[in-house]
């Protein structure tokens, strides 16, 4: 498979020496210094794109690559408020091709099932009062995360009576944390919390690959459950 990577932070660079392992070519590196080379032969030659960048940058990058009609796997977060229905539409029918996490690792992915299932449970039990927690470090830009926004809309889906506007998220921003994820239930006498730590970026990394891997073979707007319910 034939990888552009866009956006060669820690991350970008990671993924580029697992992809390489398992085998895949990187034909591209795009960073905010050479922006000319999305009109490069290489980056048209590209499967599938890894966009891991900013928030200002991620919607104008993904567009970019639905333009040269090639897929793209991204994990860059807070675009999504202003451009999601857009990217949605243009991937209806396998028109174009998005995969998009908010987090890549299996570890977050299986913590937001028991996120759901906790908060299924919780609702009948109006004395503790949900609130969430995100711990990332400093180079982070938006808060709350997207992994906590996550949490906290499948939180909403499944606790009756609450909203994103009352429920509590508190973001800390603090050396090089790769990043830990806490869903709390807080009551007079006690209090039960879930939390997720990210040891290091390596399950974030492989996560990305995999869903590049599972992009090549498939089109439309893909998720974490597109990918690990074929597994």
């Amino acid at each position: 498979m034939k990888i552009a990577l866009i956006g060669y932070g820690k991350m970008g660079q990671m993924i580029e020496k697992l992809a390489q392992q398992r085998g895949h070519t990187i034909v591209c590196i795009i960073d905010i210094h050479n922006q000319e080379d999305f009109n490069s032969t290489a980056f048209r030659s590209t499967d599938v794109a890894i966009e891991f960048t900013t928030p200002t940058a991620a919607y104008n990058n993904i567009i970019r690559c639905f333009d040269n009609d090639i897929k793209v796997v991204t994990g860059s977060t807070g675009w999504q408020k202003e451009h999601w229905d857009e990217i949605s539409e243009m991937c209806k029918y396998g028109l174009q091709t998005l995969f998009w996490s908010s987090n890549f690792s299996l570890g977050v992915y299986l913590f937001n099932k028991l996120n759901v299932q906790l908060a299924k449970m919780m609702s009948h039990y109006d004395n503790y009062k949900p609130m969430l927690e995100e711990t990332h470090h400093i180079h982070k830009l938006d808060a709350p995360s997207g992994t906590a926004l996550t949490l906290a809309e499948n939180l909403v889906a499944n606790y009756s009576g609450l909203t994103m506007d009352n429920l509590p998220i508190k973001s800390i921003r603090q050396g090089e944390v790769p990043g830990i994820h806490s869903v709390i239930y807080d009551s007079e006498y006690d209090e039960i919390r879930i939390t997720h730590s990210a040891k290091s970026r390596g399950g974030f990394v492989l996560g990305a690959v995999l869903a590049a891997e599972y992009t090549y073979e498939h089109r439309g707007l893909l998720t974490m459950d597109d990918l690990f319910n074929a597994k």
